[in-house]
C-alpha cells in the first residue's frame, strides 16, 4: 500500500480525503440535476428559437435583421438570466418573504406605468410593455404574487377559514391585479396569476366553501369575459371546428397551421431546420408557437421529451415544498409549490393552445421561447426553488441559514 504524505514540500498541502469529501458535500448543496434540466432546455430553447427566426429576415417586417438576430438576442437573454439567477440564490428565503408586500406593491405601480400613454409600448394592440426594454410587468407579477400569496397565507393562517379576515383580502388583491391586466389586454396572464393564487390558497388550507364559490365566480367571469368580447368569442368559436375555411383563413390561421406542423412532423420529425410552416406560414413561430416547430422538427419524440422535462421540474418544485413544510418552513414550502404550479399553468397552457386542446393565447412556453422578461423571470424564479432547496438542506443537517 503506497504510503502518501499530508503535506508536499515547498507549497500547500495535499488534500486529504475528508477535505475531498467536504469540498463534494458543499458542492451537493444545490440540486444538480435540477440545474442541469434547465439549461437543457434553455439550450434547446435556444437552438429551436434560431431555427424557427431564422427565415424571418426575408419578410419586410424583419427585412434590417440579420438571420442570427434573434439567436444572438437569447443567448443575451439566457446569459443574462443566468447572472441574475446566481445573485437572487445567494438571498436569504426570510428577506423575500419580509420584502414581499413591497415587491407586491411596486409590481402593481409597474402595471399601472405600462397603462399610462407615452409610457407603456403597444405591441400587436396590447399594451404589455415598459420603454427601454424593460420587459412586462405581468411576467414580474407571476414570480411576485407566488411570493405574495405564499406570505400571506403564513401570516392569516389562522383566519384562513374566515371570508372577511381570510379569504377576502387576497380575493380583492388579485382582482385589482385582474383589472389592471385586462386592461391591458392580457388575458393569459391573467389566467395563470389566478391559478398561482388560486393553487397556493388551496395549499394553506382555505375554507373548501369559499374555494369552490370563488372558483365558480372565476369561471363565470372568464366566460362574461369571453362572451362580451367579439374578437375573443370569434377566436373561441374558431378554435372548437378550426379547419371550416372561414376560420381557417382568418381566427384559426394559426392553430391550423400548428396543426399542420405537428402533422408534418410526425414520430421523429422532418429534422432539425427543416420545418416549413416556419417559412412565414405560422404566425409567432419563434414566441408562442415554438413547440409546433419543435414538434415538426424533432416529431412526437422531440415534444415528449419537452415535456418530461417540464414535468420533472413541477415534479422537483412540489417535491421540495413538502419537504419545507415537513421542517416546519411553511413559507418556503408554499413558495415552491406555487413556483411548481406557475410553471405547470403556463406550460400546460401554452401546449395545449399548440396542439388545439385550448383556445388560442398567447403565452410563451417558460424557458424556452423567445423574450428576455420570461426567460429573467423564470431563471429568477427557479433560482429561489434551488435556494429553498439549499435551505432545506441546511437545516436538516443541523445548520443554520
Amino acid at each position: 500500500m503506497a504510503f502518501q504524505l499530508p503535506f508536499k514540500f515547498g507549497g500547500a498541502s495535499a488534500p486529504t480525503p475528508i477535505d475531498s469529501r467536504a469540498r463534494q458535500s458543499k458542492m451537493m448543496e444545490y440540486d444538480q440535476p435540477l440545474v442541469w434540466v434547465v439549461l437543457l432546455l434553455m439550450l434547446l430553447g435556444m437552438v429551436m428559437v434560431y431555427s424557427a427566426s431564422i427565415a424571418l429576415p426575408d419578410s419586410p417586417k424583419f427585412a434590417a435583421y440579420s438571420n442570427t438576430y434573434f439567436l444572438n438576442r437569447q443567448a443575451l437573454f439566457i446569459g443574462i438570466s443566468a447572472v441574475a439567477a446566481v445573485i437572487v440564490f445567494r438571498i436569504p428565503v426570510a428577506t423575500l418573504q419580509k420584502a414581499s408586500p413591497y415587491l407586491f406593491i411596486a409590481t402593481l405601480v409597474l402595471l399601472v406605468l405600462v397603462l399610462i400613454p407615452g409610457i407603456g409600448i403597444v405591441v400587436n394592440g396590447g399594451r404589455r410593455w415598459l420603454p427601454f426594454r424593460l420587459g412586462q410587468p405581468s411576467e414580474v407579477m407571476k414570480l411576485v404574487m407566488v411570493i405574495y400569496a405564499a406570505d400571506y397565507t403564513v401570516r392569516k393562517q389562522e383566519y384562513m377559514h374566515k371570508l372577511t379576515k381570510g379569504f377576502l383580502p387576497m380575493a380583492l388583491a388579485v382582482s385589482f391585479v385582474g383589472l389592471l391586466l385586462l386592461l391591458e389586454p392580457d388575458l393569459g396572464a391573467f389566467g395563470v396569476i389566478v391559478c398561482i393564487a388560486m393553487g397556493i390558497l388551496f395549499l394553506g388550507g382555505v375554507n373548501a366553501i369559499w374555494f369552490g364559490g370563488i372558483g365558480a365566480m372565476l369561471v363565470t367571469i372568464f366566460v362574461s369575459i369571453i362572451a362580451l368580447s367579439k374578437f375573443r368569442r370569434d377566436r373561441f368559436f374558431a378554435y372548437l371546428n378550426p379547419w371550416e375555411e372561414e376560420n381557417a383563413l382568418n381566427k384559426a390561421y394559426q392553430l391550423t397551421h400548428s396543426l399542420i406542423a405537428f402533422g408534418r412532423g410526425e414520430l421523429m420529425g422532418v429534422g432539425l431546420g427543416g420545418s416549413v410552416e416556419k417559412l412565414h406560414y405560422l404566425p409567432e413561430a419563434h414566441t408562442d408557437f415554438l413547440l409546433a416547430v419543435i414538434g415538426e422538427e424533432l416529431g412526437l419524440a422531440g415534444v415528449l421529451v419537452v415535456i418530461a422535462l417540464f414535468y420533472w421540474i413541477v415534479k422537483r418544485a412540489f417535491d421540495i415544498g413538502r419537504q419545507a413544510i415537513a421542517i416546519d418552513q411553511t413559507f418556503a414550502g408554499l413558495v415552491a409549490k406555487g413556483i411548481g404550479i406557475w410553471i405547470g399553468v403556463q406550460t400546460f397552457i401554452n401546449m395545449g393552445v399548440n396542439l388545439g386542446l385550448l383556445p388560442t393565447k398567447g403565452l410563451t412556453l417558460p424557458l424556452m421561447s423567445y423574450g428576455g422578461s420570461g426567460v429573467l423571470i423564470n431563471c429568477v424564479g427557479l433560482a429561489i426553488l434551488l435556494r429553498i432547496d439549499y435551505e432545506n438542506r441546511v437545516l436538516m443537517r443541523g445548520g443554520r441559514i
